[in-house]
């Protein structure tokens, strides 16, 4: 039946990091070390006693909005229970585990898949005889928790999970050679710290200045004079209206505190944003800016805004529209609308809901204003009149 559990887990770990393999490549996730602490309850197969203390660190990595990657280990040793009988029991694990977090707001419950090698080492002595033995194998896990995010940089993480591994253990204590190698289950349960290191600096990308091409020169000639005029239409810049510009309620185009796109608001950007960028491209360049209101933590407001920015401007590249015209930013509780004094409670949520909001609006916008240019040429001399 343990045989069953450790292909279950092993099943379990290559689903889930199948899906890790599809994770988002847009998502900026950041790297992160855990050191945590626990306990560990063996198999009644073990002899040893019920509850042990276990020791463990893992580096871990924020792969998309829903995946975590962790690769770690974890060591625990465990007293004899069985009376009339000294020595212990000592598991040594190593491998990686996968996390399907079900968000990203700051309580995360998680699956979590994972497989490895694990070391048992059974070592008991009754009478002056010693009992078990050590044996190497791989593991199979599988396992529930929640990570909770203190600040941008801090946080923790809660879990129960089962490891299945062999082990050979005693069969009886009368006399030597008593050993049978069997899979065991051991339950941990532990308490980790999560430490985030800061993301490294995104590269500025510098766009080569065009180059153009040196004209032939023409060399002169004598020939019977000849005269004829063409008008040529060119573009010049000039004022012009912002092609966009719309501030859209986050409730009409998110939840409550979620930064996952509702389908009315995306019918709304569909309107008000991805029809007028593709009717004028001289709209190079859109601004979509995020803002919260100012109830809760302000590094999490941040955040919020951050994200909810993303979310809009990663869907406007969905639907067509070329990401280098788009730029996101999250400005958090900056600039309200309302301020609300004195207001408590639900009451409080629905006055400030105008500060909770996103813009969309030109940042860089070419004006062009039609010209007409009447040359005449005689002789292969060109001269330019300009009419309005």
């Amino acid at each position: 039946m343990k045989n069953k559990f450790i292909g279950l887990a092993v099943a379990g770990a290559f689903a889930m990091s199948t899906g890790v393999a599809f994770a988002a490549d847009e998502f900026e996730g950041s790297w992160y070390v855990m050191p945590n602490i626990g306990m560990m309850h063996a198999d009644s197969d073990l002899d040893a006693e019920n509850w042990a203390p276990a020791y463990g660190i893992s580096l871990g990595k924020q792969l998309s909005e829903h995946w975590d990657v962790q690769i770690g280990g974890t060591y625990s040793k465990a007293d004899s229970d069985k009376h009339g009988v000294g020595g212990d029991y000592k598991q040594t694990l190593f491998g990686v585990d996968a996390l399907y977090l079900f968000s990203r707001e700051k309580f995360r419950p998680y699956l979590l898949a994972g497989l490895g090698y694990a070391h048992n080492d059974v070592n008991y002595d009754a009478n002056g005889t010693n009992y078990g033995d050590s044996n190497n194998s791989l593991y199979g896990k599988l396992g529930f928790g929640f990570q909770y995010s203190f600040t941008d940089r801090i946080g923790m993480q809660f879990g129960l999970r089962e490891v299945w591994s062999r082990a050979d253990v005693p069969n009886s204590y009368t006399g030597p050679n008593n050993t049978d190698s069997k899979t065991v289950g051991n339950l941990y349960t532990n308490l980790g710290l999560i430490i985030n290191f800061p993301p490294p600096p995104k590269p500025v990308v510098v766009a080569a200045a065009p180059v153009t091409p040196a004209l032939p020169e023409i060399a002169p000639y004598d020939e019977e004079v000849y005269e004829f005029t063409v008008e040529e239409t060119v573009v010049e810049e000039g004022p012009a209206k912002p092609a966009v510009q719309v501030t859209l309620s986050a409730e009409v185009l998110f939840g409550f505190d979620k930064d996952v796109l509702k389908d009315e608001g995306k019918q709304k950007l569909d309107t008000e944003v991805v029809e007028k960028m593709k009717a004028h491209p001289e709209a190079e360049l859109v601004l979509v800016t995020g803002y919260t209101d100012r109830i809760g933590d302000a590094k999490y407001n941040q955040k919020l805004s951050e994200r909810r920015a993303n979310a809009v401007k990663k869907y406007l590249v969905s639907q067509g529209i070329e990401e280098s015209r788009l730029h996101a930013v999250g400005k958090g509780e900056q600039d309200p609308l309302v301020d609300c004094k004195g207001v408590r409670g639900k009451k409080l949520v629905d006055c400030l809901q105008p500060n909770r909001r996103v813009v969309v609006e030109v940042e860089r916008q070419r004006a062009v204003e039609e010209v007409t240019v009447e040359q005449t040429e005689v002789k292969g001399v060109v001269v330019e009149e300009q009419q309005q």
